[in-house]
């Protein structure tokens, strides 16, 4: 390998060690968790732990606050499907979602699907924890979903492989790779093992779910979509502990605006066994993408409070107030989507949107006479900001 050779630091044992393979590069072999010695909880990382908790009971507390929090859950997760795939190079935005997800017959472009099988990948997830433990069997369940039908669907989508990978820069070969994780047939074993640390209960859930993605970024068990498997893992983790009691965490912006600093950190505790430095940056991320949700959740609140205000001081019709309630489910819509979900004559929904689109609510997006879609801009910058785009 280019960046490491056999001969480690005596603490990298710590994380594992790398073991020179028959072809002649070396594969890395993770010790199983918990570290050994266990994570030094200094007093900063105690804090930083605190911290982080802190901010997801606020996040908690500030979903109650909504008055549907479920439509709330709905746009985070889209949002995280765009931000999840676009650290794996996809292009597609929040508004590209939603506005094939209001127009199923649409012909999907190939990055939109793939966020719309995260979508998919993320409420099956979600939904098995109820009646499924979080456990390999739901890890593979998760990656085939994900994979179907898109780019990686050749490369054995639900399947631990049975073949080597490697990280690097595009054009790496094994023996350039930046990371080699281990062989395949120490797949097993090694996840295995992280299954079991899932359920040890003598370490807080975050230091839990902070050591668990590494690890599993470090096993690196898939031929193909493991950041994202990987990113889910941890919200699938903090819901199922109760620590979240909805699924309002996603830590994929935090990745990627610190992008070489998280590969950074998961390099230093493969090759220095660094854990406590990574545990820090982990909960900083934590603290940091709950507050800004908290914001996001208050910000929700006032928006519609405003817009509730605008349409009942106008006395407008109980139509519109319901098409708004509607526009905070699926605030990318068409006439005839909101003539068959409120069920109104054709007419009835094309004059509705007339009106939002008249009071600045809802402003059309294709510039189309016919086939024409509305967005409910306001509420969709909340999560997408324009310049973001």
């Amino acid at each position: 390998m280019a960046a490491h050779t056999l001969a480690n630091p005596p603490y990298a044992q710590r994380a594992g060690r790398y073991v020179r393979q028959p072809a002649g590069y070396a594969a890395f072999i993770p010790a199983p968790l918990p570290p050994d010695p266990l994570p030094d909880m200094t007093m900063a990382l105690v804090e930083s732990l605190s911290a982080a908790a802190l901010a997801l009971g606020r996040l908690d507390g500030a979903a109650l606050t909504l008055p549907n929090a479920d439509l709330f859950v709905g746009m985070y997760v889209r949002q995280e499907a765009v931000l999840s795939s676009r650290i794996e190079g996809t292009q597609a935005s929040l508004t590209d979602v939603l506005q094939f997800q209001v127009d199923e017959a649409a012909e999907r472009p190939r990055d939109v699907r793939e966020v719309v099988n995260y979508v998919d990948a993320m409420n099956h997830g979600l939904a098995r924890l109820a009646d499924l433990p979080l456990s390999l069997r739901l890890v593979r369940e998760i990656h085939a979903r994900l994979l179907d039908g898109v780019r990686g669907s050749a490369r054995e989508p639900g399947e631990f492989r049975r073949s080597q990978n490697w990280i690097g820069p595009p054009g790496a070969t094994i023996r350039s790779a930046t990371f080699v994780p281990p062989p395949a047939h120490e797949v097993m074993n090694a996840m295995g093992a992280l299954e079991g640390f899932w359920y040890e209960r003598s370490f807080a859930p975050l230091v839990r779910a902070g050591l668990s993605h590494a690890q599993f970024e470090t096993i690196h068990p898939f031929l193909d979509g493991n950041g994202r498997v990987g990113r889910l893992l941890v919200t699938f983790m903090l819901c199922q502990e109760g620590v979240l009691h909805r699924p309002l965490l996603y830590l994929s912006h935090f990745f990627k605006e610190h992008r070489a600093d998280y590969y950074a950190r998961l390099q230093a505790v493969r090759d220095e066994g660094r854990w406590e430095e990574w545990l820090a940056f982990f909960l900083r991320g934590v603290r940091e993408v709950a507050a800004s949700a908290t914001e996001t959740a208050w910000a929700i609140v006032r928006l519609r409070q405003a817009h509730v205000g605008l349409l009942s001081r106008l006395r407008a019709p109980g139509n519109l107030l319901r098409l708004l309630d509607l526009l905070f489910e699926q605030p990318v819509v068409t006439v005839t989507y909101v003539r068959d979900r409120l069920g109104l004559p054709y007419p009835t929904a094309s004059s509705l949107i007339g009106r939002m689109v008249d009071l600045g609510l809802l402003v059309e997006s294709t510039g189309h006479r016919r086939n024409r879609r509305f967005v409910y801009l306001s509420y969709v910058e909340l999560f997408e900001p324009t310049d973001n785009r």
